[in-house]
């Protein structure tokens, strides 16, 4: 699937029924009054953090500025400062006004996820962070955000859709449901390994009806050298993975020779939960996070009309004319 294809504007965004009504009402005055002005629009954060969702702005502008429009961004997953202007738009306004809505709205929550994302990665100080938080949000949005949480940093997400998206394969392999049903952590991963393309890591989830210890051993005997890792999630009710549960599981799976087996963690995983295993040295081997990202706050983005046809103006406290930016890149 080329760029195109994966950024596409829904049909909703291009007829203007996600757009705020009062932009709808402003193109229909200005057609009326007969009004094409040229204008250049400046967008810009209300505080720092990772940019996310340019690609799809830029499919969006492509679709309905050209021809004659034109348009300058930082790029995708760059660091942004507040109030720096990060887009920059000059053609008819009638052309592309009434997708202001749509343009903050993807920046805004797309970086706000991006940008969480990157702290979850930067606590991990090298350590992998696996995205698994598409469960808590809406699934028609699941695909953005999974794309933005890679654009942040993480190394992979659960869900094909946001697997594709950002060009990668999705990660992950059993739930608790799957063991639950067939009864045995062991014969779950067994199943497992029959079934499911040998490319796929086998990573044996051990909290289900064990000892995590216990379980990752006997994983580990039934796989051997096919085991890619083990997966620790236990639940709050337990008393949640501490890095003292995970420095057990790792002593006992050295003791039994089974040292090329990883640890994975996840669980409630925070920026601080991070910092906590990596301050005591835990070993883990890659994290999985949900909600820290997913439940992230957006970005609020503005935008401002700076210039009507060559003139320089603005609403009262910006400053009129366009504001000079040697990051923006052409985009259009």
């Amino acid at each position: 699937m080329n760029d195109k294809d994966r950024f596409a504007p829904s049909e909703q965004i291009l007829s203007g029924e996600t757009a705020d009504v009062y932009f709808l009402h402003a193109r229909r005055i200005l057609e009326a009054e007969g009004s094409d002005a040229d204008v250049t629009m400046e967008v810009f954060p209300a505080r720092d953090g990772i940019l996310c969702g340019m690609e799809e702005v830029r499919q969006l502008l492509k679709k309905v500025l050209s021809p004659g429009g034109e348009a300058w961004a930082i790029p995708e997953g760059k660091k942004i400062e507040k109030r720096e202007v990060t887009l920059r738009i000059s053609g008819s306004y009638r052309k592309f006004g009434i997708y202001e809505t749509a343009i903050l709205g993807i920046l805004a929550q797309e970086s706000g996820w991006a940008s969480a994302a990157r702290s979850c990665v930067e606590a991990a100080g090298g350590t992998p962070v696996i995205h698994f938080g598409a469960r808590h949000v809406h699934p028609d949005i699941a695909a953005r955000l999974e794309y933005a949480a890679v654009v942040g940093g993480c190394s992979g997400c659960a869900t094909p859709a946001g697997a594709t998206l950002a060009g990668i394969e999705p990660s992950g392999t059993i739930p608790h449901a799957l063991i639950l049903c067939i009864g045995d952590t062991v014969e779950a991963i067994e199943a497992f390994d029959r079934y499911i393309d040998p490319k796929v890591k086998r990573i044996a989830l051990v909290d289900t009806f064990k000892d995590e210890a216990e379980e990752s051993l006997r994983v580990a005997r039934a796989l051997g050298d096919r085991l890619w890792g083990v997966r620790l999630d236990t639940p709050a009710e337990r008393g949640r993975v501490t890095p003292e549960l995970v420095q057990e599981v790792r002593a006992r799976l050295d003791q039994a020779d089974f040292k090329h087996v990883r640890i994975v963690v996840s669980g409630g995983i925070d920026p601080d939960r991070i910092y906590l295993f990596q301050k005591q040295r835990a070993p883990v081997d890659a994290f999985g996070v949900g909600s820290a990202i997913s439940s992230a706050a957006p970005i609020d983005f503005t935008a401002d009309i700076k210039q009507i046809e060559g003139r320089p103006v603005a609403k009262r406290g910006r400053i009129p004319g366009v504001t000079p930016n040697p990051r923006l890149e052409r985009i259009i």
